[in-house]
């Protein structure tokens, strides 16, 4: 389990992060980083936000397909309802969204 500041700094640095990535894949989103919350908008107004809930250090995706919590299990982010992983989700998301592929890195 990761301390608190250890889970800000890499939630802040995941944020960074998947924006970089949408910037360079060239899928049109807009992406709105405010305190826990990263929004992440696709060129039809659909919405995709990630944010993170530190009292159980998890990170959450929701969607039009649904809601997503992800805990730290062996150093990775899994679903802690079907064990998917972080990036694995939020790529089906976002190409959903975006009406193709887009492929986000892990961190």
């Amino acid at each position: 389990m990761m301390t608190e500041t250890e889970f800000l700094r890499y939630s802040d640095q995941l944020f960074a992060h998947i924006e970089d990535q949408l910037d360079q894949c060239g899928a049109d989103f807009d992406c709105e980083h405010n305190g826990n919350v990263l929004t992440i908008e696709a060129d039809d107004g659909t919405q995709i936000i990630v944010n993170r809930h530190t009292p159980n250090q998890e990170l959450w995706i929701a969607a039009k397909s649904g809601g997503y919590h992800f805990a730290l299990r062996e150093g990775q982010w899994c679903s802690t309802r079907d064990g998917s992983g972080f990036f694995a989700v939020l790529n089906d998301v976002l190409g959903a969204a975006a009406g193709q592929a887009v492929e986000i890195a892990a961190l």
